[in-house]
């Protein structure tokens, strides 16, 4: 028998890819629906299991014996079936969460936190800071502390959002301005998609220490797979396995100017990485139809519509090589659709190389012009900058080598 995650809706779960870093032993995800629940249970062919929405309470009766931390917390993410058949319930979800807290600085004690929910995940939360001494409001949208009163909480230093606000595909939701709590260090979003939330967006642009939830996720999963195994596994396979995520998840975007290469490079690049290739402009063909001609009929301000929508949709996915318009920067409402999931690469090339056939705006303003007010939007909008001066392959090259 096997190990897996048991859940109602499953299909997004990052769960498989991690176990199957983490050891040699089949895991697989187990879709159950409630009413089916208990005889899964009782009677499925499994020697342990992950535990995920909606169950981590209802598998509580299931259980012959509980870990401390599971009745402490008064749910369960991980069952391993005994000798007799019996069910032990543990949770990992604690050890998760203490490695993200650590890994971002931690918290002294007498230090206050603002956490966000009144959830399973807010009170796990809630017991990790509160081990280490912490001073900790819980928010909730009824509660005696909620989104009206807890700027009054001026001096918090940590704030951790355990509610889905801002989670796919309703990304661009956040509870909070960041801005009215001065006293803060660091924001943790326990949602890993979108990778940066509106939330973690902002935090980043006041310059805070931030991450997402996947630190949180790949340390659960290994305190489980210890479980599993009954062996210990180094915190350092955390770190790879994480690094290996996050490369998966995020989408490779290109900008630049018209005509820089991002469609030919792009395509070559998702070859290259074995992933499926977006051109931003193809998806507004099939929006519009030919784009010279729309340009025409509607103007440039219903085209950089069309190409906002285009450009939320795919920002929300992941691992993506997406090669965008020329014209993207010069809606800042992009940026945030665009880096949320994504490293932004620009690729620069040399003016006299820049083809104008088929771009109307390259048509109707000198290259020299275009360029001087679009060179800033590039640089502010860009995490790395490549020449693409020669060949495709170079380009590709140079851009394995910064990532």
């Amino acid at each position: 028998m096997g190990f897996g995650l048991l859940g109602e809706h499953l299909s997004h779960s990052y769960s498989p890819q991690i176990h199957r870093e983490l050891g040699d032993y089949s895991y697989e995800l187990f879709e159950v629906a409630p009413s089916e629940l208990e005889s899964f249970l009782k009677n499925g062919a499994f020697s342990g299991l992950n535990v995920t929405i909606p169950y981590k309470k209802t598998v509580l009766a299931y259980c012959a014996e509980l870990s401390d931390t599971a009745k402490s917390m008064g749910c369960v993410n991980t069952l391993l079936r005994r000798g007799d058949g019996s069910l032990y319930g543990d949770n990992t979800d604690y050890h998760g969460f203490s490695w993200l807290l650590d890994r971002n600085g931690g918290i002294a004690p007498g230090q206050k936190a603002l956490v966000l929910g009144s959830g399973g995940a807010a009170g796990t939360v809630r017991r990790v800071l509160e081990s280490r001494g912490a001073q900790v409001i819980e928010i909730s949208r009824k509660g005696e502390n909620n989104y009206v009163n807890l700027y009054d909480h001026r001096d918090a230093v940590l704030l951790v959002n355990a509610t889905p606000v801002g989670m796919y595909p309703n990304n661009g939701g956040s509870l909070v301005d960041l801005s009215r709590l001065p006293k803060l260090r660091c924001v943790l979003d326990l949602i890993y998609n979108p990778c940066r939330t509106k939330l973690l967006l902002d935090a980043e642009a006041l310059g805070l220490q931030w991450e997402d939830g996947l630190p949180m996720l790949v340390a659960q999963a290994k305190r489980a797979a210890e479980l599993f195994t009954a062996s210990s596994i180094s915190d350092s396979r955390c770190e790879q396995i994480l690094c290996k995520l996050k490369k998966e998840m995020r989408n490779l975007v290109l900008i630049g100017m018209p005509g820089s290469g991002k469609s030919s490079v792009g395509q070559a690049l998702a070859a290259r990485l074995n992933r499926p290739f977006v051109d931003a402009d193809a998806e507004i063909v099939k929006e519009v139809g030919d784009i010279p001609t729309y340009f025409a009929q509607h103007g440039e301000e219903a085209f950089r519509q069309v190409e906002t929508q285009i450009l939320d949709r795919l920002g929300k996915a992941s691992g993506l090589v997406i090669a965008t318009g020329g014209g993207c920067v010069t809606r800042q409402e992009n940026y945030p659709l665009l880096h949320q999931n994504s490293t932004i690469i620009r690729l620069n090339r040399e003016l006299p190389l820049l083809p104008v056939e088929g771009r109307p705006i390259s048509q109707s303003t000198p290259l020299e012009e275009l360029f001087a007010k679009r060179d800033p939007l590039y640089r502010a909008f860009a995490d790395h900058s490549i020449n693409n001066d020669s060949t495709v392959e170079a380009a590709v090259e140079r851009i394995l080598e910064v990532l």
